[in-house]
């Protein structure tokens, strides 16, 4: 469970601090959804859209530790871009995660984190 940032429980924490939280207590060899994420930080029908931006946010802020790799669609789809692709297949390799010929996660369920939201 995520519990303490700042001194504080989770749900003391802003909608953005949330995010971070739960984005950073995502495991090794697991991934979750954007949908997830927000639901977990409290949010409503549309907020898995602003998930990106609150974590780019903090990356520019210096928490670099982000696992975006660990963050897909709803479909368990994988973003990937020509620029990330070999950096991004080596982390999802040394973590037991893989991909099908469309870039999905192969035995998707099995791999998520955050399933009971």
């Amino acid at each position: 469970m995520i519990r303490k940032k700042f001194g504080k429980k989770l749900h003391e924490l802003t909608f953005s601090e949330r995010v971070l939280q739960i984005a950073l207590s995502i495991p090794s060899g697991k991934v979750t959804t954007y949908g997830r994420i927000a639901r977990a930080a409290g949010g409503g029908a549309m907020a898995s859209q602003s998930i990106t931006s609150i974590l780019g946010k903090a990356w520019d802020k210096g928490q670099k530790n982000i696992p975006f790799h660990r963050i897909v669609y709803a479909d368990g789809k994988v973003w990937l871009d020509e620029r990330h692709r070999k950096e991004r297949m080596k982390m999802y390799n040394a973590e037991g995660i893989q991909l099908d010929k469309n870039d999905r996660i192969v035995d998707f369920y099995d791999k998520l984190y955050l399933d009971e939201y």
